[in-house]
């Protein structure tokens, strides 16, 4: 199994299958996010396919989904 960790280009992911949101611009500003087989999330910059690609576990985007859908950060962008 190969080495993950945050940092890792995105190219080096060669079983990432990458998706973006529904609602994502025209402007291809968006955040791609791809399961690996190792249980972990991959997320990469749309524009930079074979840039840097930052891994995390499930659970982390669990809580980060979870925190989004209660609008913990709506700050942010208000």
């Amino acid at each position: 199994m190969q080495d993950i960790h945050n940092g890792i280009s995105a190219a080096e992911l060669l079983s990432a299958t990458w998706k973006k949101s529904q609602r994502s611009n025209s402007q291809g500003a968006c955040v791609e996010i791809a399961r690996l087989a190792s249980g972990t999330v991959a997320m990469r910059n749309s524009r930079d396919p074979r840039g840097t690609a930052l891994v995390y576990s499930t659970d982390t985007v669990r809580a980060l989904v979870s925190a989004l859908r209660t609008g913990e950060f709506d700050y942010l962008v208000s």
